[in-house]
């Protein structure tokens, strides 16, 4: 009863979907990688200019936002899309949850693995499959990013450990340090604020892991495995708009005080996009298709 809910990550568990080759639709209304909004848009797309066709890359998907909040920006698909196609990247989704994996790494350029309502430690058959296919990625050294549960799950899968935070619920908009400067973080920056939403953290990082990201109530809050996979436990696709109605139903789970505070924080600049900028960054420099 105390495990994060489908709302933890925005995730639902909803089930079915087969891998889609085109690229997702995303709401009309989202903001380009061109449109700062408040949100802390930095440069432009490391393939600005460039006469090349998208990096396709495999969307893992272990979780869907709450259906009674898709109507605000969609799925994951849509939610992370609208930050990363106007840099050069086309979504594959691949419904994990379904039993939808990809039959070979090569299939795409590189993979996110979204987050989901799940802890990485539930009891559930497929997340042993999903597990062995993260350490085929990294044993392939295939360019991987990991987004909270993808952070979370890598970390396990590798022989880390995540637990429920002793601090409570992560939520609202979350400052992060940066610890460790990478060639594909295209801006000089000590520190960013992203959108938080986690119960669940990495409280033990694996054998040969580099911190990246850290915070007060956060110490793991992203790493890097070799120079070709990375993860962070914060939400660069999440909208204020999505997180305040995701907190606005979840008063009861977390606590008044809480989610008030939370809300609060959701006038704040964010980075998400300068983020979105380095996870395109990386795959453009990673990927054995680059240059």
């Amino acid at each position: 009863a105390d495990r994060p809910s489908a709302s933890e990550s925005g995730g639902d568990g909803v089930r079915g979907r087969s891998p889609r080759e085109e690229q997702s639709e995303a709401s009309a209304d989202r903001p380009s990688a061109s449109e700062s909004g408040g949100d802390g848009v930095r440069g432009r797309s490391p393939r600005a200019g460039m006469n090349a066709r998208p990096l396709r890359i495999g969307l893992l998907m272990v979780g869907h936002v709450d259906p009674q909040s898709q109507f605000i920006a969609g799925d994951y698909p849509e939610l992370f899309g609208a930050i990363l196609a106007p840099l050069g990247i086309e979504l594959v989704p691949y419904d994990l949850d379904a039993g939808h994996f990809p039959d070979d790494l090569g299939e795409c350029d590189g993979w996110v693995c979204s987050p989901s309502r799940l802890s990485s430690y539930d009891p559930v058959d497929w997340l042993a499959d999903a597990e062995e296919l993260l350490r085929r990625i990294i044993a392939t050294e295939t360019p991987y990013v990991g987004i909270c549960f993808g952070h979370q799950l890598l970390a396990q899968a590798l022989g880390g450990r995540v637990e429920k935070s002793p601090y409570g619920w992560g939520v609202g908009v979350r400052d992060f340090e940066v610890v460790a400067r990478k060639p594909w973080m295209t801006t000089p920056r000590t520190e960013f604020a992203i959108i938080g939403s986690h119960q669940d953290q990495v409280v033990a990082m694996p054998d040969g892991a580099e911190l990246l990201f850290r915070s007060d109530y956060c110490p793991y809050g992203g790493f890097a495995i070799g120079e070709r996979a990375w993860t962070i436990q914060v939400h660069p696709e999440f909208t204020p708009e999505l997180a305040d109605h995701l907190l606005a139903g979840r008063i009861e789970l977390i606590g008044a005080s809480r989610v008030a505070e939370a809300r609060g924080t959701l006038t704040r600049p964010l980075d998400r996009h300068e983020l979105a900028g380095w996870i395109a960054s990386f795959f453009t420099s990673t990927t054995r298709r680059a240059g």
